[in-house]
């Protein structure tokens, strides 16, 4: 299959994007926010991390220190649309969810947003299924990767492993010895070649959509003077509960309804919406669903 039909052309999906996308587990929509609106996501990150639209535990004083050196204080902000309503908006965004009806469902809710601001120097993550933390009932989820700076090789862009979709299972997670990595543990991709694992490098205002059982990954930012903002946000089919306790931090449940509709019905509205998750920083080592 052709690299080609991983790119969708002027934000309209094509059958062959579609047909990509289950074959593959992703597709890429080329500057698809406008210049405007990545200056207004950058402004924004500042806010957040500033503590100027709430303060999270963990925050720093940011008294006398520049926007640089406040961002370098940290690695990614969990479920920022809690606090910021530019943020909110974003998860709703007119392009983004008209690509997500083509591909998921007519009915699409969100349930999670992360801020990530990879600083130089600042380690990846290991390859990981995004299904293995937020379970869906019918492997609908989907992320949502908003490029806010231009994404490199060299500082830190994502990598994929096309098709490892397929399978549809989860993958057996492995310590990780690797320092590009952040995370405790990792799935061995060693019996991919090298041809089948590929980055995604992309300019700032271009969107990576991934599904929830493809493998992927992000190596250190290895520059000096770039960051890798990213706003990265996941999906599923409003169809699909989400039997998701948040690592842990929940009692069990058949259906977390801390969720944002985005489009179509919500079979479940009867339910209700909760305010459960709040905002929290990543830490620099990420210890999750992991006995290491």
């Amino acid at each position: 299959m052709s690299f080609e039909q991983a790119y969708i052309a002027g934000g309209k999906v094509s059958p062959a994007n579609i047909k990509f996308y289950k074959e593959s587990g992703y597709l890429v929509a080329e500057q698809l926010l406008s210049s405007d609106e990545i200056d207004e996501l950058k402004i924004e990150t500042v806010e957040i991390f500033k503590g100027n639209r709430g303060h999270v535990d963990g925050m720093v004083d940011p008294e006398n220190l520049t926007n640089d050196e406040i961002l370098k204080k940290y690695v990614a902000i969990h479920f920022p649309h809690k606090i910021s309503e530019v943020i909110k908006t974003y998860l709703n965004h007119e392009k983004v969810v008209d690509i997500l009806t083509k591909i998921v469902s007519p009915n699409v809710k969100c349930m999670q947003s992360m801020l990530f601001v990879k600083a130089p120097g600042k380690a990846g993550q290991a390859w990981h299924q995004d299904e293995y933390y937020i379970p869906t009932r019918d492997k609908s989820l989907i992320g949502v990767w908003i490029a806010i700076d231009n994404a490199t090789i060299e500082n830190g862009c994502l990598w994929i492993v096309p098709g490892s979709n397929k399978p549809g299972y989860i993958m057996k997670r492995v310590p990780n010895s690797s320092k590009e990595y952040a995370d405790v543990d990792t799935v061995d991709v060693s019996g991919f070649t090298k041809e089948n694992i590929i980055p995604v490098e992309v300019k700032s205002g271009s969107v990576v959509f991934f599904n929830g059982y493809t493998l992927h990954s992000s190596l250190k930012n290895k520059t000096t003077d770039c960051f890798r903002t990213a706003l990265v946000n996941h999906y599923m089919t409003a169809e699909s509960m989400l039997p998701w306790d948040q690592d842990g931090k929940f009692e069990p449940t058949e259906d977390l309804r801390d969720i944002m509709m985005v489009s179509g019905e919500d079979p479940y509205a009867y339910k209700g919406v909760l305010d459960k998750n709040k905002p929290y920083l990543r830490p620099e080592t990420l210890k999750i669903k992991t006995t290491e």
